[in-house]
């Protein structure tokens, strides 16, 4: 089962939330929020396995939360929120450690199945959607603090996976596409993460778009 948490400052949000999500047979509502600082408080008293995060919220905002939840032992994941006007505080919050990010009228399957993907170990990055925001904003926020190895360290093959990912595609059409299995190119993704120094697939895209491996000019790399 998968505890969820709902953080949102406007009830019905949260209400239609609860009635698409609790009604799926693996997710359990474990917990609601009305504001980041109740969100951090929340996380350190109940056991929760994914935060769904809105960015824009009294006394806290979901970029902060998301920082400080991320410090706390055993953290759940983050899946942020957002709209179209604030997306690069979205972008700013995968920096700081959420997992992924969603538009707010994402359809219930695509955010059933991101909740999902993230609760496994995943990074939400895939939508179209994603990847405007990412276009529109990687190069206008400063380089996460921390030792990164350049990409020099990286071999040809996964540069391609990598720029593959940062395009949004998922394991199984970056196989299709570099005629690979799918398990190695998750053995080429998780070297990937390793050399450079990254968390997780959401941490890889900021990264590719961060050093202009891909970009709104340069789309395949």
């Amino acid at each position: 089962m998968i505890r969820v948490m709902l953080v949102d400052d406007q009830e019905l949000v949260r209400t239609g939330f609860r009635m698409v999500l609790g009604a799926q047979p693996d997710i359990d509502i474990v917990a609601e929020a009305s504001d980041g600082q109740a969100a951090v408080d929340i996380v350190r008293t109940v056991e929760i396995d994914v935060v769904l995060m809105d960015v824009r919220m009294p006394r806290m905002d979901g970029v902060e939360a998301a920082r400080l939840i991320q410090l706390m032992p055993g953290a759940p994941k983050v899946l942020i929120l957002t709209t179209f006007d604030l997306d690069e505080y979205a972008f700013a919050a995968i920096k700081s450690g959420a997992s992924g990010f969603l538009l707010k009228d994402v359809p219930p399957d695509e955010l059933i199945n991101a909740i999902r993907s993230v609760h496994s170990g995943d990074a939400v990055v895939a939508p179209s959607t994603t990847r405007r925001l990412l276009d529109r904003f990687a190069f206008l926020l400063p380089e996460r603090e921390g030792p990164r190895r350049d990409e020099s360290a990286l071999t040809t093959r996964e540069r391609e996976v990598l720029v593959q990912v940062a395009r949004g595609l998922s394991n199984s059409e970056i196989a299709a596409r570099l005629h690979l299995a799918e398990a190695t190119v998750k053995t080429h993704l998780g070297r990937i993460l390793a050399k450079l120094g990254l968390r997780d697939r959401a941490q890889a895209v900021v990264y590719a778009y961060e050093k202009g491996i891909v970009s709104p000019d340069r789309p395949n790399g």
